[in-house]
């Protein structure tokens, strides 16, 4: 599976080198890695999850936020549409990720929570107007006009936005990483991802639902895919608007009147 640059900010101090090995120590296996103790910054060449990555530098004792994801890429907060869907438990994050220039494909990287275990539909819908909920965005993404089917099947078989499925484990939690060989980027901002109640039957269904939807059931999360910054390019340390620094804002709803209360 092809490996993606992430890029985590660390509190760490400046020029903490003991900290840096106690890093290098922890990241053992997960990839290349590079520190910079002065920049307070973590970029990980990897083929885990970021999820994943994230937990391992926690570990050590210190807070990391992502701040950066590979080349182009999205992200998409799940249920955090500002509609009555919000009301429901899943909660997650889905991160788009380009490989490279010259390799096709895209790196679906996400953690998703609130499930009942097992699999659910995963799929990316045409629209990202959530003014009704997961109920307003539409079908799924099919600029070929294909019948639905499996995320490995080709293009003529399958709509673009066909992920298949996802599975969550017995605590609710969902954490996956793959490749899409069909995704662009820069085609799928501004559509939503959708997560159903129900397994995808990946068009093997029998019947012309199947052929629609995988007969995946009820849409019970869903969110706006948007454009999220690449390697080295979210300067963020502290919002002007607020006074919130980049380690309280991660504990922080997006908005709201909770968004300026003390931690």
């Amino acid at each position: 599976m092809s490996s993606i640059k992430i890029e985590f900010a660390v509190q760490m101090r400046k020029d903490d080198e003991a900290y840096a090995s106690v890093l290098r120590t922890a990241l053992d296996g997960v990839g290349q890695v590079e520190i910079d103790t002065k920049e307070g910054r973590v970029i990980v060449q990897t083929q885990r999850p970021w999820s994943e990555v994230h937990d391992k530098i926690e570990a050590t004792g210190r807070k990391a936020v992502l701040s950066g994801f590979g080349g182009q890429s999205a992200v998409a907060l799940i249920n955090t549409t500002g509609s009555v869907v919000d009301r429901t438990p899943v909660q997650g994050v889905v991160r788009f990720t380009t490989i490279t220039a010259r390799e096709p494909g895209v790196v679906v990287d996400g953690v998703v929570d609130g499930l009942t275990p097992g699999l659910h539909g995963f799929h990316i819908h045409e629209s990202g107007d959530v003014s009704a909920g997961c109920a307003s965005v539409g079908s799924h993404y099919n600029p070929r006009q294909s019948p639905h089917g499996s995320q490995t099947a080709e293009a003529a078989e399958r709509h673009a936005g066909d992920l298949g499925n996802i599975r969550a484990d017995e605590s609710g939690r969902a954490t996956f990483r793959f490749v899409d060989p069909i995704l662009e980027v820069w085609d799928i901002i501004g559509r939503a991802i959708v997560i159903t109640a129900s397994a995808d039957d990946l068009g093997n269904g029998g019947n012309q639902q199947s052929l629609i939807d995988g007969n995946s059931g009820d849409r019970i999360a869903c969110g706006i895919i948007a454009r999220s910054a690449g390697i080295l390019e979210n300067f963020k340390r502290i919002c002007a608007c607020d006074g919130v620094t980049l380690w309280d804002e991660r504990n922080k709803p997006l908005a709201g009147g909770d968004r300026s209360q003390k931690l």
